[in-house]
């Protein structure tokens, strides 16, 4: 029960702060150092770019492949944001939705928020060997955003510019410094990892402090963006996207794991991954394509803050999940 606590009250009171020093901010009775959308990227570099890559560093290291089984976790992956975005496009056209609202919503049901709250989940449910599991999971996640999510919702936009190249596209994947770092982290501990190094065991005390610290800072810099007000604008095709994100995706997904013995393996530790992984809710990044390509970015909004706000009961049911597997 600890456990649930504490993954709920760091999630949403990450968010909370996030969202009152925003409104705060707004109204005058409080004078941020930088403005909200420095602020935002400040916290969101040192999140990504100093707290998580040595979580993964250490967690990685550690981490044992016994099974060759492991390594379908990517492609499971990549099904996973492939169908959310095939079936936020089938319930925007039973809905009704326009080009630019169908762009966004596209984006709702494909991207997921894997790196920050899933990691968290997984490993104040199932500890660092939960967490490790996480990266290796997400392994092509901002391959396919860049290569296959941003280019389907920029086709709904009104954007006549001339299309990218593939080859464009995985340069700037592959040359961002979010992207390399992340890479840069999981390879650094396959490598310490395979090598044979023991890992200090003061790495687990840092791992079990960076995690949820890294997790906490990117609650806030989401905090931060929050628009309350446009879940009531959007509040059907909302729950549309929380049917997807924590009851189709997780029902497929997890029954495929099952299919590959995943719960044969490290008393079904893989399995149980997957089943939380696949279960969040829509990554902050699915704001992005709506705003570069003017797209519906308060539905957008609105679909990211309804499934994000959800997960006070989403999370004790992946609790429950957890301890009965």
């Amino acid at each position: 029960m600890s456990k649930l606590i504490f993954s709920l009250g760091l999630i949403m009171g990450g968010l909370a702060l996030g969202y009152i020093l925003q409104i705060l901010n707004q109204k005058g009775f409080l004078r941020l150092p930088l403005p909200v959308p420095a602020l935002r990227k400040l916290l969101q570099k040192a999140g990504l770019l100093f707290f998580m890559p040595i979580s993964f560093v250490g967690a990685v290291w550690i981490i044992r492949i016994d099974d060759i089984r492991i390594v379908t976790l990517p492609f499971l992956c990549v099904l996973a944001l492939s169908l959310g975005g095939v079936l936020a496009l089938g319930g925007a056209r039973i809905m009704g939705l326009g080009r630019k609202q169908t762009g966004a919503y596209f984006a709702c049901g494909s991207f997921s928020n894997l790196g920050s709250i899933g990691a968290l989940v997984a490993f104040v449910f199932l500890g660092e060997k939960g967490f490790a599991i996480v990266p290796l999971y997400k392994l092509f996640e901002e391959t396919f955003y860049y290569t296959v999510g941003f280019p389907i919702t920029k086709y709904y936009s009104t954007d006549d510019t001339k299309k990218e190249k593939l080859l464009s596209r995985l340069k700037e994947v592959f040359t961002d410094i979010f992207v390399l770092t992340a890479l840069g982290a999981v390879t650094m501990g396959a490598i310490l990892n395979v090598a044979g190094f023991e890992r200090p065991v003061f790495f687990g005390k840092v791992t079990s402090i960076f995690i949820p610290v890294g997790t906490f800072i990117l609650l806030v810099s989401i905090g931060l963006a929050m628009r309350v007000s446009s879940i009531r604008d959007y509040f059907k095709e909302s729950l549309v996207i929380a049917g997807i994100k924590f009851a189709v995706i997780p029902l497929i997904i997890g029954t495929i794991a099952i299919l590959l013995g995943f719960g044969n393996i490290d008393q079904g530790l893989p399995l149980k991954v997957v089943l939380i992984v696949s279960s969040m809710p829509v990554a902050f990044t699915a704001l992005v394509p709506p705003s570069i390509y003017d797209l519906d970015i308060d539905l957008a909004n609105a679909c990211w803050l309804t499934t994000t706000l959800a997960l006070v009961i989403v999370i004790p049911w992946l609790y429950l999940l957890t301890i009965t597997l």
